[in-house]
């Protein structure tokens, strides 16, 4: 298939600029690119003209343009998040022989929008529209857990803390200490606080905007999981989720900051 060369380095352009390179000089374009002045002036002034490159009248320096986000918006916008997640979700369950949860936050508890069982499976609870609680379920404190102080204490105000097993936190201080050690080690777990006999590790998923718009989880039995279990269970569920995130624009925020 030939290639037109003058959208090849068009591309080539827009493709310098990322969250450590945010403002380019022409010279730095030139070098980089390995073409003479005038073609890369040429290029640069064809993309400005659409809005794909601005140029700062203080420095003369070259940024990406608001085009893109609009571009990008449009993308993101048409994704669907049961329908990005399902190969994923489907992937993870076979690996690991283990039912998977996609969950969204609302409110004061978790959804459940999608679940992959396992043959084996060990996790009556669950169901596709069913309710979680945020402070017994590892979804609902990866949910919760990322979330402002203020949207945080908005989200508490009024909570009750109900006793689903003996291993529940019942108390908002625990719950707040609970929610920190998550934000430290990046993942949430549930050790038959929410319902007896399973074990579970929940991983935040985050849009475009960097914000945390579901959570996906790995059960299994809690008689099974030792420590290796554990951290092949993180493991996983941090590969899954980066890759869903990845699908819905996460990281594409830095190339317009």
């Amino acid at each position: 298939m030939p290639i037109i060369q003058s959208v090849d380095r068009a591309l080539r352009i827009l493709d310098l600029f990322d969250e450590y390179d945010k403002e380019l000089k022409l010279t730095e374009i030139n070098e980089r690119m390995g073409l003479h002045k005038s073609t890369v002036h040429s290029l640069l002034k064809t993309l400005q003209m659409h809005h794909y490159i601005e140029q700062n009248p203080e420095n003369g320096k070259y940024s990406l343009g608001m085009k893109l986000f609009e571009r990008g918006h449009y993308v993101i916008q048409s994704l669907d998040l049961r329908t990005v997640s399902k190969e994923h979700l489907v992937e993870l369950s076979k690996e690991t022989g283990r039912t998977v949860h996609l969950v969204i936050h609302d409110g004061k508890e978790g959804i459940y929008i999608d679940k992959v069982e396992s043959s084996n499976a060990t996790v009556l609870y669950s169901k596709i529209g069913r309710r979680v609680p945020i402070h017994s379920s590892g979804v609902g404190k990866a949910l919760v857990a990322f979330k402002t102080p203020e949207e945080l204490e908005k989200i508490l105000d009024g909570y009750e803390y109900t006793k689903q097993t003996p291993n529940t936190l019942t108390d908002k201080d625990s719950f707040l200490k609970e929610l920190n050690s998550i934000r430290e080690r990046g993942y949430a777990i549930d050790n038959e606080e929410n319902e007896p006999g399973v074990y579970c590790v929940a991983m935040p998923v985050k849009d475009y905007t960097g914000q945390v718009i579901a959570a996906i989880s790995s059960s299994t039995a809690a008689s099974q999981i030792t420590n290796h279990d554990l951290e092949k269970s993180v493991e996983n569920l941090k590969l899954t989720a980066a890759k869903i995130s990845e699908k819905l624009g996460y990281g594409f925020q830095s190339t317009i900051s």
